[in-house]
């Protein structure tokens, strides 16, 4: 058995919310979560009896629908859109991982006695 029971509520994927919780914190009508199952922007989890259960990653990805929404872009923009913004937020992240792992392979070749050149 699981030493924490409550310790998946920390995690932001696990599916926790009902239609209802989630339309009500994200202050927008069931309908809208629907639409969005539809349309393919989110997935929500499905109970054994069919209900839709959310995640709070899938109700900051909502949210983030919302504002694009309520800025005038269609449905199918803002998909794009939040898509690509999660794209460049990985490849940021993919590039200061790089970044710190060739600073440290050139400190760790400085501290070895062998100073290799500078590419910048």
């Amino acid at each position: 058995m699981n030493p924490d029971p409550l310790r998946s509520l920390d995690d932001p994927d696990h599916p926790v919310l009902t239609m209802s919780q989630a339309a009500e914190l994200l202050g927008v009508q069931a309908a809208f979560l629907r639409s969005l199952d539809t349309s393919g922007v989110l997935h929500p989890h499905r109970s054994p009896g069919g209900h839709r259960r959310y995640s709070r990653h899938q109700l900051q990805i909502a949210a983030r629908v919302r504002v694009l929404l309520d800025d005038g872009h269609l449905l199918s923009s803002a998909q794009v859109i939040v898509q690509l913004q999660d794209d460049l937020a990985d490849a940021v992240a993919d590039a200061e991982q790089a970044r710190d792992e060739r600073d440290a392979a050139r400190r760790d070749a400085r501290s070895s006695g062998n100073p290799q050149p500078d590419y910048r």
